[in-house]
């Protein structure tokens, strides 16, 4: 059980990861740091972006449409947040005691 618990919280942590990093490679692009016309920054853009849009997709159906603003990874963000302290919360149960 113990390793259910540790990939459980890896796979939130990578999670994590790849939405900081696709907010970061956002952020460069609408201000012109990064160029989509490269081929490397265009091909981990939508690699990206294909990696979290079905996680995206369903909140964004639930939220007030807000033009120049994305709550999607903010909701994502919190989700991921109550489900560790969830995991955390329940350790006991991981580790048998």
């Amino acid at each position: 059980m113990v390793t259910l618990y540790q990939a459980l919280n890896l796979i939130l942590n990578v999670v994590w990861f790849v939405m900081i990093v696709q907010i970061i490679m956002s952020w460069l692009i609408n201000f012109q740091v990064l160029n989509l016309r490269q081929p490397l920054v265009a091909q981990l853009w939508y690699g990206l972006n294909s990696l979290l849009e079905p996680v995206y997709a369903p909140i964004r159906r639930f939220l007030p449409n807000t033009p120049g603003l994305d709550l999607a990874p903010l909701v994502v963000f919190i989700a991921i947040i109550i489900l560790q302290q969830a995991l955390r919360n329940n350790a006991g149960f991981f580790y048998g005691f």
